[in-house]
């Protein structure tokens, strides 16, 4: 029979400690991980999103409040940092391909970091958005730590920046696959640039998962995207919106 006494009295005491964010964070990738591989890697049944729904579900069920959750947390995202740095190891494998390709990864990079800025604050306002949503949106394709910079730099809401940041590279993660389907795009250095430089963080992951050489340029292009978009990004944003008010 299960101990529900001793299960109990472990719930009181991991529900008292911070070790609860921690918990509920690695047990729902545990599962999300678990969901991927029974779906045979489908890029719709992407970890994060789903990592991201459990805990959700979990918050709002028990009535949890986010600061709460991220006291245990915090440790994870503590491991955000090195975790990108360590993007060094594999972007060092694959340096003699990188250098043959500068010319093109500067020209895709310049092109892709604008075309990035420049569409989402022009759709924002077509649709109606203010002048602050668009701020908060035109760094969306940096990375998290950039992003919620550049955009508190311009007078944009930096939370709602980081939820647009990590959407946008949910949505890259889950769709790149079938674009470069029908465009295709078969060469993994491009499909690791335009994941890297599009969805960061969670498009480098999801580049990771495909190939070591796709997984590399991805590293490349998240990194040098999120330098090019903070320093254009905060007069760029400005004048397109200037441009278009």
């Amino acid at each position: 029979m299960p101990d529900f006494a001793g299960l109990s009295h472990f719930w009181v005491y991991l529900s008292a400690s911070p070790l609860l964010g921690l918990t509920m964070t690695l047990c729902a990738y545990l599962a999300a991980q678990w969901i991927f591989r029974r779906s045979k890697g489908s890029p719709l049944a992407n970890p994060v999103a789903i990592s991201i729904a459990l805990i959700a579900a979990v918050l709002w069920l028990s009535g949890m409040s986010y600061q709460r959750y991220f006291s245990g947390a915090q440790f994870v995202h503590f491991l955000l940092g090195p975790a990108t740095v360590a993007l060094a190891v594999p972007l060092v494998r694959q340096l003699p391909r990188l250098r043959k390709a500068f010319l093109p990864l500067a020209a895709a990079l310049a092109a892709g970091c604008v075309t990035a800025i420049v569409s989402a604050v022009g759709v924002a306002l077509l649709l109606g958005a203010t002048p602050e949503l668009a701020y908060t949106l035109g760094p969306k394709s940096a990375t998290s730590p950039i992003a919620m910079a550049v955009s508190e730099r311009l007078g944009g809401i930096p939370a709602l920046t980081a939820a647009m940041v990590i959407g946008t590279g949910i949505f890259g993660a889950i769709v790149g696959k079938y674009v470069f389907q029908i465009v295709g795009i078969r060469s993994d250095a491009a499909r690791g640039v335009a994941l890297g430089l599009a969805s960061h963080g969670i498009g480098t992951a999801r580049a990771f998962q495909l190939s070591a050489e796709m997984g590399a340029f991805a590293g490349l292009a998240m990194g040098l995207n999120g330098a090019l978009t903070a320093l254009i990004a905060p007069w760029l944003v400005p004048l397109v919106v200037r441009w278009m008010a």
